[in-house]
């Protein structure tokens, strides 16, 4: 399931490990082998929700995003990239390719390392989100998305997907996140998956 905040703003975050400023490697625990023990549409009172997302590219290198809103308030929307919580003993790439499926229908994929790592707290469908995001870069020449996997939340709360170029990014007026997206995409495409994982900054509502 894909929960994503509405208006982060940065800031201080509190939670343990929560990492580096942006640009530094991450030195938190290792988390990717670990179970997440909560369910996984737990926010708030299940501490720390370990997410995986994956930043999908096609032949053109655009970028899949899901189109999201607050529950009932179809204009408080913005775009995000696929991804949700771990379930059980999951590994952050299983989740990462079980949600892939789940929410767009694309399974032919090529799962490549983890790009970035991303704490944020938000509020969203009246409870608060706490979460330890991995991004993970993953390749397909699947062009087509059906979302035949989503949550009755998800329902809810996902519009549709959209490939996105480098340069629609740049000139959009809508809501993305992370907020540094189209900057992160263009020095992706341009420089290549980064040596290890780069700590965003955190962003809490």
């Amino acid at each position: 399931m894909s929960a994503e905040t509405a208006r982060p703003a940065e800031g201080a975050y509190d939670a343990p490990d929560a990492g580096d400023e942006g640009g530094e490697p991450y030195d938190g625990p290792d988390a990717g082998e670990g179970s997440y023990d909560g369910p996984d549409e737990g926010g708030g009172d299940g501490g720390l929700r370990k997410v995986a997302r994956v930043v999908l590219l096609d032949p053109e290198d655009r970028i899949l995003l899901l189109h999201g809103h607050e529950p009932g308030d179809p204009a408080d929307d913005w775009w995000f990239t696929p991804g949700g919580g771990l379930e059980g003993t999951e590994t952050r790439e299983e989740a990462a390719l079980r949600e892939l499926a789940e929410e767009t229908g694309i399974t032919d994929v090529e799962l490549g390392p983890v790009l970035w790592r991303r704490r944020c707290s938000f509020p969203f469908a009246g409870r608060r989100w706490d979460q330890d995001e991995w991004y993970y870069l993953a390749r397909t020449t699947q062009t087509a998305t059906a979302a035949t996997g989503l949550t009755e939340l998800e329902r809810r709360s996902v519009a549709g997907a959209r490939w996105w170029t480098c340069q629609e990014l740049t000139r959009a007026h809508e809501t993305v996140y992370p907020t540094r997206l189209a900057e992160l995409l263009r020095t992706l495409l341009v420089e290549g998956p980064p040596a290890g994982p780069m700590t965003l900054d955190t962003e809490i509502v």
